[in-house]
Parts: structure tokens; sequence; C-alpha cells
């Protein structure tokens, strides 16, 4: 599929650096363009648990570093966003995968199951979120599909709630285990310390 090659021949062009570390596969990309990204992935599960992205800035100066999957790091969060995390009413997002699931968890929602609807939105490549009290709105994009060109579907969403917690789970079609399994394939070869060093471009 075209956009899997994509993402696929975009990672194997890029300039990589990389470092195994208390458990984790780190890898740093630079693209063509100036874009970076870093993922890390558990060395046990082979499961990516991370990733960032720190993109060029059209109007100069430095980008700062957004992440797409795992938690951020305290050092990267501005005093604004360390409030709303540890804010004890602001609903945060967080998103993992598992070796079968994309899974976001919405925290401090202390709404009933019975309120929220999630709904996949095909046409803007995305999962809508509300809540039938008109207290919580959210659009989740979904950039896993989106690099093999598919859309959410509704019948693999699944819904549950628990500790003021809604967890909303994704069954990963064929398609991303697939792209998934020939990324890490990539990650394999790449050489690397075992502590901290760099390990060879490929």
């Amino acid at each position: 599929m075209a956009g899997e090659n994509n993402w696929l021949d975009m990672l194997k062009k890029a300039e990589k650096v990389c470092l195994d570390k208390d458990g984790y596969r780190k890898v740093h990309y630079r693209f063509d363009g100036g874009n970076e990204m870093v993922e890390e992935y558990n060395l046990q599960t082979n499961v990516l648990t991370r990733r960032a992205w720190k993109r060029v800035q059209t109007i100069g100066g430095q980008g700062t570093w957004e992440v797409e999957l795992g938690d951020p790091e305290p050092s990267t969060l501005t005093s604004t966003n360390l409030e709303i995390k540890e804010s004890s009413v602001t609903p945060f997002v967080t998103k993992r995968l598992t070796k079968s699931n994309i899974e976001w968890r919405i925290r401090n929602l202390p709404y009933p199951l019975a309120v929220y609807s999630v709904t996949a939105d095909p046409e803007n490549m995305s999962i809508t979120v509300r809540t039938s009290n008109k207290k919580y709105f959210k659009v989740l994009p979904v950039p896993d599909l989106q690099r093999v060109g598919l859309q959410p579907t509704q019948k693999n969403i699944s819904v549950t709630h628990q500790y003021n917690t809604l967890i909303i789970t994704y069954l990963k079609p064929q398609q991303v285990l697939l792209l998934e399994k020939n990324v890490l394939d990539e990650v394999k070869k790449l050489k690397t310390a075992k502590d901290d060093g760099q390990c060879n471009p490929s």
C-alpha cells in the first residue's frame, strides 16, 4: 500500500542514531527538511512506547517537541501544561500501543460510561469523543491509520470507563500490524550499544 511504503521509505532514508538503555531501544531520526522524530521500543515486548516529533518552524525559531505517543517527559512540559496535567479536574489524553491495539486514556472524566459517545469519523481520519451532557468534546487523530491509507471504522472501537478514566481501544487492522513489523525489522538491524553510546547510522 502506498501510504505504508511512503512511511517505511521515509524512515529508511532518514539519518538515524540510537542506543539501548534501561531496557529500551531509543532511535533518533533526522529527516530531509529538518524534522526530527524520537522513538522508544521496549526491548522485552518489542512494542513502541514513545514517539515525539520536533518539526521545523515556518517562521524561524526552534521547534518544540510534540508527543504523539506515550507520556510527556517532565522536562518538556511548560508550566501551563504541567498545571493541566496535575489538575484534578482538567481532562488530559495519553496514548499508548499494545501488540494488538491502539489505546487512548482520557483521565479526569468522572461521568458514567453511558454519557460518552465515541465515534469513528472517516472523513476527518479521526475518532470523536463527546458527552451527552456537553461537558467534554475531543477529536483524536489516528496517524497510525493514516500511514497505511485507512479510515477509522466503528467496529474496531471499544470503550470502558474506570477510576475517572475513559479508555478507548482501537483494534489494529492487519495493515497496521504489517507496517509495525516492517518498521521493527528495520530498527532491529541497527547496531546499538547496550549503554550510553550511539549506534551506527543505517
